[in-house]
């Protein structure tokens, strides 16, 4: 039992620096997904001319 607690990188002295940014990577391409139509729509309007 002893082994799984030592293998699991509780004890990592920069846990928290390694946590919190990927929490926050995490979020943030959730945020991209969920208004991935409005971005789209920013990046390229239907109404500007296209090169087909």
């Amino acid at each position: 039992m002893e082994d799984i607690v030592l293998h699991t990188g509780t004890e990592h002295p920069d846990l928290l620096w390694i946590l919190v940014p990927a929490f926050l990577s995490f979020v943030a391409g959730l945020g991209v997904v969920a208004y991935a139509d409005r971005l789209r729509e920013w990046v390229r309007p239907e109404s500007s001319p296209t090169t087909e």
